[in-house]
């Protein structure tokens, strides 16, 4: 059973003078628009509320405003919650003193920011190290690790380069070598690749993937990209002037929006490479017929759906059991929404 690693509970955050005196008007149902007219105060986070499972990536994404940033930097207390909760494998960071923060903050998270956030004055290699410094490790031990993680991320040779030497995106890969130096639980990264060109964010989507295939992070990915989203996300919560509107997988907010606003965000989206077989499937018993894995995006199975008997496909499930069917009409309707 996933264990939850980070609960956020009834989160709010007001910008202004007095927040905790208008809080009480928010509450009663007081807009944004209305919060700031009223009382010129601005509505960050609307009572949030996210369980984020251990060693999986959880998205949250949403437009300019709509508060992602502001959620993802209440975790680490880099912003101060007007009215909430917020627990780390069940302890309360909110009541953590300065001290306790500052060893959750030098041991349990590391951060990836969007650009970049590397000392230029520093090589790549001390880049990378940094935080290992910080945290007191031996010179050599940290060398050593900094080196582990350089070669990962590619950048073998580049130990003497200084950040400014490198393209944006091999600096975000030098970011990416330095949280995961660390070896922290969590790790928080905040449009960490939108200030990449595309091709060079493709690459650095794939290089997370890989590494998380391995090392089973608990990630917190904030973007405003939907492809993006989906194709990284474990889960995916999705925000709107400060508050929660959907949160589930790729597939639940493709084929269930929750609103007009939602499904309007996912019209244009290639259905067929996030779409799996494990949400069409109907129930069945006795099926004994040619089988694909739950996880297979129609993508992929749409051919095998084309010539299996009756155009019906078995899905099975991680064990290998047939856990019901779907059909080539089922399968078309889907795409096309």
């Amino acid at each position: 059973m996933t264990q939850t690693k980070v609960s956020i509970k009834n989160l709010y955050k007001i910008f202004g003078n007095n927040p905790k005196k208008v809080l009480p008007d928010v509450k009663a149902g007081m807009t944004k628009p209305e919060l700031l007219d009223k009382h010129n105060h601005v509505l960050g986070i609307h009572d949030v509320s996210l369980d984020i499972p251990e060693k999986q990536i959880q998205v949250v994404m949403g437009l300019s405003g709509s508060g992602k940033s502001t959620l993802i930097r209440h975790i680490n207390r880099l912003i101060e919650p007007t009215d909430g909760e917020i627990l780390i494998d069940g302890e309360n960071v909110l009541a953590m003193n300065d001290t306790q923060l500052r060893e959750m903050r030098r041991k349990k998270m590391a951060m990836v920011f969007q650009k970049f956030g590397l000392l230029p004055h520093r090589r790549i290699a001390e880049n990378v190290a940094y935080g290992l410094e910080i945290q007191g490790v031996p010179e050599a031990e940290a060398q050593k690790r900094a080196q582990h993680w350089i070669d990962r991320v590619g950048l073998t040779g580049y130990e003497e380069h200084y950040p400014g030497q490198l393209s944006g995106g091999m600096q975000q890969r030098v970011g990416l070598a330095r949280a995961l130096a660390n070896d922290a639980d969590i790790l928080l990264m905040d449009e960490a690749f939108s200030a990449l060109d595309p091709l060079i964010r493709f690459d650095m989507q794939s290089i997370l993937l890989e590494l998380q295939k391995e090392l089973h992070k608990t990630i917190i990915f904030i973007t405003h990209d939907l492809d993006e989203a989906l194709r990284l996300g474990d889960n995916i919560a999705i925000l709107r002037d400060g508050a929660m509107i959907q949160q589930g997988d790729a597939q639940e907010i493709v084929l269930k929006p929750a609103d007009d606003y939602i499904a309007d965000f996912t019209k244009d989206i290639n259905r067929a490479k996030v779409i799996r077989l494990t949400g069409l499937k109907s129930p069945v018993s006795g099926y004994n017929g040619p089988t694909l894995p739950g996880s297979t995006v129609l993508e992929e199975a749409l051919s095998p759906l084309a010539q299996a008997p009756d155009q019906t496909i078995g899905v099975t499930d991680k064990t290998g059991a047939v856990t019901g069917t779907v059909n080539l009409t089922q399968a078309i309707e889907a795409l096309h929404g």
